[in-house]
């Protein structure tokens, strides 16, 4: 009972809670026997709520009424630490908020309570959620369940490895540089970007950077990401940049693609990229060709003028260094190696950063041009599969890059807000997930799913297991 519980989708468990082929309770107590057998292996989970058993009961009780909650009634969730959930430590991965307990939820998690979620455990992350590997000193490192040497990305890490491992259907993550969309690729599951300002950011820290902030689903299944978009989304009267703009259900509306015109870039300006990475975005993009869509390779050679990775680093450190300065001042000594390498760089002159923000400028009408032609974009999520933990630069065939370079691929799309979806679709010779990411123009998360649901029926929806847990 627990291994079939716990490789269903959020909506399947939903459904079967519904029609009582199986209560609450005992989806509640699968969950918890998994993370107990798994998670000292992955250290996927950090923090528990001590409510999960009579939260469950609770839920069981409003089925025998005849209360339903919501769309995911009785069904557990996950959430990064650097989000808040009321009564429950939040560290945001550093020694300095430790002891941190938040007194409200995040509006993202009220939200997915409010439809029957459960929260059963907080991820771990790198501290601030500034690092692209998960780990910190509060908790220690994370590692991905298909190869425990190797990452699970960052810095929603934690996330991704925890539903992957069984020990979580949903979870929830955020992506400031590629958060989302690179654990996503490296565990070998759904990660959402959503346009930005479609789904509030209150309760996500920092609160510096919001105008590339965003917080997104993590999922199994194409429809559970579907259906959380669907939850989470729409102003809250407390964001500034939330919109009151509702997203349509994906499944409602069809899998016709005959009227759609794709791009794919398997290299080109996000390069180097691997070439079983580039292999697994071609075939993607094959198989969208097959399905009648007019699907045309493209070498974004426009792009090439701009580097996105200088941009973000220069706004990025000169805003992000500023916001946290009063939060270490006279506390560096409690401060990651990783944090304070990075708050010892150089700092940039202003005139670097007025020069960055000005090829911000540049680069967001490059893409704007860009979805003017096309309705969607196909590129990699990274330029490898996972890589080995703690890993200073990347081996890209025969190639050696700097370890910042696993972003290349995504970093351009929080700088633009555009809606970007990462979907697994191959293997690596090793056994490894390699994803493709999905593009789209802004608030056009209806088509970046529809497409989705092909690549996931093309691979197949079963959860594909790691072979060691």
């Amino acid at each position: 009972m627990k291994e079939e519980i716990c490789y269903l989708d959020a909506t399947q468990i939903s459904a079967s809670i519904r029609d009582k082929s199986f209560s609450s309770q005992e989806v509640a107590q699968a969950f918890l026997e998994r993370i107990e057998e798994v998670n000292p292996i992955i250290n996927a989970l950090v923090e528990f709520p001590d409510d999960v058993v009579q939260n469950a009961r609770q839920a069981d009780e409003a089925i025998a009424r005849g209360e339903i909650w919501g769309p995911l009634h009785g069904v557990p969730f996950t959430v990064k630490d650097c989000i808040d959930t009321k009564g429950i430590i939040t560290t945001r991965g550093s020694r300095l908020f430790a002891e941190r307990v938040p007194y409200e939820d995040a509006t993202v998690v009220e939200r997915i309570k409010g439809a029957g979620g459960i929260l059963i455990g907080k991820s771990n992350m790198p501290e601030f959620a500034l690092w692209w590997e998960t780990d910190n000193l509060v908790y220690g490192r994370t590692n991905n369940p298909w190869n425990i040497e190797r990452t699970p990305g960052g810095s929603s890490g934690g996330e991704a490895a925890a539903i992957v491992a069984g020990m979580s259907p949903l979870g929830i993550g955020s992506d400031v540089g590629g958060s989302v969309r690179e654990p996503a690729n490296y565990c070998g599951i759904v990660g959402l970007k959503a346009t930005h300002g479609r789904i509030p950011l209150t309760g996500h820290w920092p609160e510096t950077l919001l105008r590339f902030m965003h917080v997104g689903p993590l999922a199994t299944t194409i429809r559970d990401i579907s259906l959380s978009l669907n939850l989470m989304s729409g102003a809250d009267g407390l964001d500034s940049y939330a919109i009151p703009y509702s997203a349509e259900n994906v499944l409602d509306s069809g899998l016709d693609v005959a009227n759609l015109k794709i791009g794919w870039c398997s290299d080109g300006p996000f390069g180097p990229i691997d070439s079983e990475v580039q292999r697994t975005v071609s075939d993607a993009a094959k198989v969208l060709s097959e399905c009648g869509a007019d699907v045309e390779e493209v070498s974004l050679s426009a792009w090439s003028e701009f580097s996105p990775q200088q941009i973000s680093s220069t706004i990025f450190g000169v805003e992000g260094g500023h916001y946290l300065r009063p939060f270490i001042e006279g506390k560096r000594g409690e401060l990651s190696q990783i944090m304070q390498r990075r708050l010892q760089q150089p700092e940039n002159t202003l005139s670097e950063y007025l020069d960055a923000l000005s090829e911000l400028d540049g680069f967001r009408q490059q893409v704007v041009r860009y979805f003017k032609s096309f309705d969607l974009l196909i590129c990699p999520v990274g330029p490898v599969a996972a890589h080995p933990h703690n890993s200073r630069g990347l081996h890209v065939g025969d190639q050696h890059v700097l370890g910042r370079h696993a972003l290349n691929c995504t970093v351009p799309f929080d700088l633009t807000g555009s809606p970007a979806l990462s979907v697994p679709f191959g293997w690596s010779a090793d056994g490894l997930p390699i994803g493709v990411q999905l593009v789209g123009r802004h608030f056009d998360e209806v088509n970046l799913l529809k497409i989705g649901l092909i690549l996931e029926s093309e691979r197949g929806v079963n959860r594909y297991r790691p072979y060691n847990l």
